[in-house]
């Protein structure tokens, strides 16, 4: 479903209409996300000579929030009811398991139940998650936080786009994206024009789409266009938990196993099977840092049958074992 799932008349919305935000703040928000989902609604106010959006900001306990940066942010309220058919943005950043705490879940329920909007940036998409209020819903979460979302959350369709809108759910990547998201629903609420000199005032061209995805293309992020390069790598990628052996990768490829290497080593300079190993453990460390998994299920969700020959290759890669990542004891010093 398209933007227009969030609200009900689009863009014959009557121009006195004012459409209200809460901004609920968790901690270690994204400033850059918040900045950039909050920017879009002043200036179509501006823009417009209108008050077509209203918005408060809100954390839980009031008072005043902390973002990732370090800056503090003062806030409207706390966990006070909203008006019917607002629309609640949970903005997350880093360790965000921590705002979803039972008071916060609770009163997203609630309001949910009164008929409020649901939104989140960055990984925002997390805490409504746990609040079971993404449950048959698309969505979308940071890039660096997909993997773990989808190991916690294994029943829901998560994306790799920009941003996702799907009836009164809204959710996007963080950075930039949660302007596109809320352009999105500019546009919607009150014509693509005025959608348009709001990305002019930001200075965004062009304007990004629910069908973008995040992350640049393989070519783009190893700095080499080669097609068939680029193949095998977003092949690896897609199967990091159940790795696929370097002859069946060459002969899929339709090259013998000495091409696949030389193909690697001219343009990454280094073998196939190292390039393998390095993104099964970034993998697995992205779900040390942001799951509550034990490390054994992470090193069988990142293709390592053997705990110990996964923590020899964690600390042959990072430099400490899997547990010491956590701040545990090492599984040696444990027994």
């Amino acid at each position: 479903m398209s933007a227009a799932g969030m609200s009900g008349s689009g863009a014959q919305r009557r121009e006195t209409e004012t459409r209200c935000y809460v901004f609920l703040l968790a901690p270690q928000f994204s400033m850059i996300a918040f900045a950039a989902a909050i920017e879009p609604l002043r200036l179509a106010n501006r823009l417009s000579g209108a008050r077509l959006y209203a918005w408060r900001l809100a954390c839980e306990g009031g008072g005043e929030a902390i973002c990732s940066n370090g800056a503090l942010v003062r806030v409207d309220a706390g966990l006070d009811p909203v008006a019917r058919e607002a629309t609640i943005v949970v903005c997350g950043g880093l360790d965000v398991h921590h705002a979803a705490t039972p008071a916060v879940l609770g009163w997203l329920r609630r309001q949910a139940r009164m008929g409020a909007h649901l939104g989140a940036v960055c990984t925002g998409a997390h805490v409504l998650a746990r609040a079971g209020l993404l449950d048959g819903r698309r969505c979308t979460i940071h890039w660096e936080n997909r993997a773990a979302f989808a190991e916690d959350f294994p029943d829901i369709a998560v994306t790799g786009r920009v941003f996702e809108i799907d009836g009164d759910r809204m959710t996007c990547a963080g950075g930039a994206a949660a302007a596109d998201m809320m352009l999105a629903v500019i546009a919607h609420d009150h014509g693509p024009a005025l959608a348009r000199r709001v990305a002019d005032q930001m200075i965004m061209a062009p304007l990004r789409s629910e069908a973008d995805e995040q992350r640049l293309s393989a070519p783009a992020r190893i700095g080499a266009r080669n097609p068939r390069l680029s193949a095998i790598i977003d092949r690896m990628e897609a199967n990091l938990e159940d790795p696929v052996s370097p002859p069946d990768l060459a002969r899929d490829a339709g090259m013998s196993v000495r091409q696949l290497e030389r193909l690697f080593r001219r343009y990454l300079n280094r073998s196939p099977k190292r390039h393998y190993m390095a993104l099964r453990l970034e993998k697995a460390r992205t779900l040390l840092l942001q799951t509550s998994m034990s490390v054994i299920d992470v090193a069988m969700a990142s293709g390592f049958t053997s705990p110990s020959h996964f923590s020899k290759c964690y600390r042959a890669q990072f430099g400490r074992t899997p547990y010491r990542e956590r701040g545990e004891p090492d599984s040696r010093e444990r027994g």
